[in-house]
């Protein structure tokens, strides 16, 4: 089986970590990848890494109407038996428009949770043989809009466990931070994007209680959003508790680290941070939003908040700066929770059986 697969991030997200876990596994199996990405894409590199060929293409989002006849014509070079995409920004329409164009069935993964309307829906759902749903929450998403139930596949996405190891005690040092001693951490993993809730987090640590003020946050990440932040932080003097620290490759030394994780989204697919947090065994907070109480069962595995409850977060970031026992107890949990929803096993084992599943109909049985 030859699988071409396109990927349009820039940056190893999430989404773009999945892919690589996915690439990687699939290869396993036996199955011929081939991966699509824009020119300087930082997965082109990390897959040539895993041996996958790599093929980089111009893509300049949802306006690229000509990403059509490139992708098409790599299509009928390459003859793959199917294509998957893995992201929305220029790749969902053009990418399913180009595979229809070239004969070749195309899987989509969902892993946002944003509406789209009916008639919308109506129109460019009917290029996928198969949506892939990274939760739940975006499958009912889905559903409401009228996606066929038939057409929708849930795989969780995963986690590489072994990557984590609980208990650390000492942040890297090439953070270069001196946090006050003793004093708590916590850290949000996140784009700087408005869903994301930055905004939101900051309202709420100014509404802490005095024995709280110690609580020193980690921001990480990139986005449009950054210097906005960075502005809010000033403004509101949090300067001594908010640090700016970017975008940083291995969060695995880091989550085991800090105390807790807060990821206060308005809106998401199901959150990777979550996951990877879960992995270190470290608690989250998160919004009872999409697909986070997949994984954030509330005083189970973290604490799940309102969307949008600024009130609801600081008394749950209260609760947990405060507890040293509440925050060791939900993070065994959710280490274990994580080991046994969110495997690397499943997400490839589940993507892999709906490739046979399509081939499967396509040769009548």
């Amino acid at each position: 089986m030859k699988v071409l697969h396109v990927e349009t991030g820039m940056q190893i997200y999430g989404g773009g970590r999945q892919v690589l876990y996915l690439l990687e596994g699939l290869q396993a199996r036996g199955v011929d990848n081939l991966l699509v990405t824009p020119r300087g894409a930082a997965i082109a590199e990390a897959a040539r890494a895993l041996g996958v060929p790599v093929r980089e293409l111009p893509m300049r989002g949802d306006l690229d109407i000509a990403f059509v006849w490139r992708l098409r014509q790599l299509l009928r070079q390459e003859q793959p038996d199917l294509l998957h995409l893995h992201s929305r920004r220029g790749a969902d329409l053009w990418g399913g428009l180009a595979g229809r164009w070239a004969g070749v069935p195309v899987v989509l993964s969902r892993r946002v949770d944003n509406p789209e309307p009916r008639w919308w829906v109506a129109c460019k759902y009917r290029l996928y043989s198969r949506v892939v749903t990274i939760s739940q929450g975006i499958a009912e998403v889905l559903k409401r809009e009228g996606v066929p139930v038939e057409q929708i596949s849930v795989v969780p996405s995963a986690v590489d466990t072994r990557r984590f190891h609980p208990g650390a005690t000492a942040l890297p040092a090439e953070l270069g931070l001196a946090l006050p001693q003793g004093a708590p951490v916590a850290a949000m993993v996140a784009q700087f994007i408005a869903r994301k809730g930055h905004e939101l987090l900051l309202e709420a640590l100014e509404r802490l209680p005095e024995h709280c003020a110690r609580l020193q946050v980690l921001l990480f990440g990139q986005g449009p959003l950054r210097e906005q932040i960075a502005q809010q932080i000033s403004e509101r003097g949090l300067q001594q508790r908010v640090h700016l620290l970017g975008f940083h490759p291995a969060l695995e030394r880091i989550l085991p680290a800090v105390d807790f994780l807060i990821h206060p989204a308005l809106m998401e697919g199901l959150g990777v941070s979550l996951l990877e947090a879960g992995a270190a065994g470290t608690p989250a907070i998160a919004s009872r939003a999409g697909g986070m109480p997949e994984m954030v069962i509330d005083g189970e595995t973290g604490l799940l908040i309102e969307p949008g409850d600024v009130d609801g977060l600081a008394v749950a970031i209260t609760r947990l700066t405060e507890s040293n026992n509440l925050r060791q107890r939900l993070g065994r949990r959710a280490r274990e929770w994580v080991e046994e929803r969110f495997s690397l096993t499943a997400m490839i084992d589940g993507n892999f059986k709906v490739y046979q599943e399509i081939m499967s109909g396509l040769k009548g049985g």
